[in-house]
């Protein structure tokens, strides 16, 4: 039986696109949020100078390029997750592993960068939070938004 518009074909997931998109817009406002206020926490509160690490060039200010480039980073990991969805098998555990793995380079980076050792750990530390909302968030939002489709009988049915 071939399916007809609207029905999905059988073993082919199916992904609330829409849905995924803007649970990846406002993780991106979230991971922003997390990297804002945590830099004005440990370079104004705290007064640890932080470590600069490779931050998307927009505007003069640190705090603003750290903010922009974890909403960049988590934008990016929803299109990886979209892309693990349409294309892989558990696609969640390849999204864990992918973004888990991302987020302890992102730890590990600031060891490697000039500063204090309050500056880097503090580096280190924001890094962490930001991957953790990143994965804990878009992982909810696809087990929220993709579904397996029909499975296949294994059939054929003659025409």
């Amino acid at each position: 039986m071939v399916p007809t518009s609207g029905q999905a074909r059988p073993g082919r997931t199916r992904v609330e696109a829409g849905r995924l998109w803007a649970g990846g817009a406002a993780t991106a406002v979230v991971a922003a949020l997390v990297a804002f206020v945590g830099v004005i926490i440990v370079e104004d509160v705290f007064g640890l100078p932080m470590v600069q690490p490779p931050l998307l060039p927009v505007g003069d200010s640190f705090a603003l390029r750290y903010a922009v480039t974890a909403a960049a980073l988590a934008l990016v990991a929803t299109g990886v997750g979209h892309l693990l969805a349409l294309t892989t098998p558990r696609p969640r555990s390849f999204f864990g592993w992918m973004v888990g793995l991302a987020t302890v380079l992102g730890v590990v980076l600031p060891f490697a960068a000039d500063g204090t050792l309050g500056g880097r750990l503090a580096t280190a530390l924001l890094n962490l939070v930001i991957g953790l909302c990143v994965l804990s968030l878009v992982s909810s939002v696809l087990a929220r938004t993709v579904s397996p489709g029909p499975r296949s009988t294994g059939t054929a049915t003659a025409m």
